[in-house]
């Protein structure tokens, strides 16, 4: 679990926006524009209001399933994809490479859809919203 400081910016309902500076693997990565403040949303059962800094908490659930799964499901199913394309040339008895292809890229394909209902399902999720867990 990581933790971080910000200043409240605006607070609708429980939820509350933070103003807070990176840290140094959000620097090293890049990813993002900018390297001095970035925006987050948080959970605000502790009312902070606009203008107060605060301490968040940040879950760190599933990070090294996520990373598994954006980084190495894709190579795993193409693998698997062109495989079993070879075997399906082999069994029809057509050109081996177009079904190795067509299998691999069907299954490239899916990875990422999968992909994508897992990062909606994780950033929809309760648990890795951050949360305020004081007011300074």
């Amino acid at each position: 679990m990581q933790t971080g400081e910000g200043v409240v910016i605006e607070v609708n309902g429980n939820m509350a926006k933070i103003r807070t500076g990176r840290h140094n693997d959000c620097k090293n990565c890049g990813a993002c524009p900018g390297n001095d403040a970035i925006i987050i949303s948080a959970k605000n059962p502790k009312g902070a209001m606009p203008g107060q800094r605060v301490v968040f908490e940040v879950k760190e659930i599933n990070a090294v399933k996520g990373a598994f799964i954006v980084f190495v499901l894709p190579l795993i199913t193409v693998f698997v994809g062109v495989m079993l394309g070879w075997l399906l040339g082999k069994l029809i008895g057509g050109y081996n490479l177009t079904f190795e292809i067509l299998v691999g890229a069907i299954a490239f394909i899916l990875a990422i859809v999968y992909i994508k209902f897992f990062d909606h399902s994780v950033t929809g999720s309760d648990k890795s919203c951050p949360i305020i867990v004081r007011i300074l």
